[in-house]
């Protein structure tokens, strides 16, 4: 069986897509590449001519909002009330960042484009935040690994075992105190460097992650709470904590 494996630089960072299905030509790469810029080009905060960035000058109203734009503000909306506001697109600023929650849906309409085109076996990729599906290239599921956020130089740390089911991980390792508390806007996070999720798909993972991970050390029981959901965090001292279920997806320990 033919294995295609396909990396580009979009939204920032290094989006990989590999499919495992014998019929996948170049197109289909593309047009899931295409996706994601599309994406990038509607949702970043760092183009002037992006709609987001149209909104928070307010030269596009509520009203005359793209659908996606819509859907992305009613999830927002929707995962605020779930998490007890400790989700927020309104950032310190006073400015829409759909960010913690877009690359995730991003990632997650992807994986839906290649399902409609007929594929069962997948893995996106997009910034360490994956969505898999069905087998690798060895008819074996899917493996994830977890980084050390310690390390100065990418090391794995612990390695899953993932099928059908998406994974995210919310921390300050790389790109430092971009995370915030909506409750304390000023507050950083000196406790936890890493908060992985496992969840039933990218999207829901990668929401639940970030908002875990703005309530600080106490964001792994919210995950615990949370019914198809394992979490793994790591504090500022190494020390891992992970949810009741998680062991069950580690293939090393």
């Amino acid at each position: 069986m033919p294995i295609m494996k396909e990396t580009r630089l979009l939204m920032g960072m290094p989006v990989t897509v590999e499919i495992v299905d014998a019929f996948v030509t170049q197109k289909n790469f593309d047009d899931v590449f295409e996706y994601f810029k599309y994406v990038d080009d509607t949702f970043s905060t760092y183009k002037e001519d992006s709609e987001i960035t149209k909104i928070n000058r307010v030269e596009i109203l509520p009203e005359e909002y793209s659908a996606d734009m819509r859907e992305i503000f009613n999830l927002a909306e929707e995962t605020k009330k779930q998490t007890g506001g400790y989700f927020d697109i309104k950032n310190t600023k006073g400015i829409f960042d759909p960010s913690g929650i877009v690359k995730g849906w991003a990632i997650y309409k992807a994986a839906k484009l290649l399902e409609s085109a007929g594929f069962k076996n997948y893995f996106v990729d997009a910034g360490g935040d994956i969505q898999t599906k069905g087998k690798n290239a060895d008819g074996e599921v899917w493996s994830v690994g977890i980084q050390n956020p310690f390390s100065a130089t990418p090391s794995v740390i612990k390695v899953l075992k993932i099928a059908d089911k998406g994974v995210a991980t919310s921390g300050t390792y790389v790109r430092g105190q971009h995370i915030y508390n909506p409750h304390n806007r000023v507050q950083t996070f000196d406790d936890i460097v890493s908060l992985t999720v496992i969840g039933p798909n990218i999207y829901e993972a990668d929401r639940f992650a970030t908002a875990a991970f703005a309530m600080g050390k106490v964001g792994i029981n919210f995950i615990e709470s949370l019914p198809g959901f394992e979490g793994y965090i790591i504090d500022i001292n190494g020390q891992a904590t992970m949810t009741t279920g998680f062991k069950n997806y580690l293939i090393l320990s």
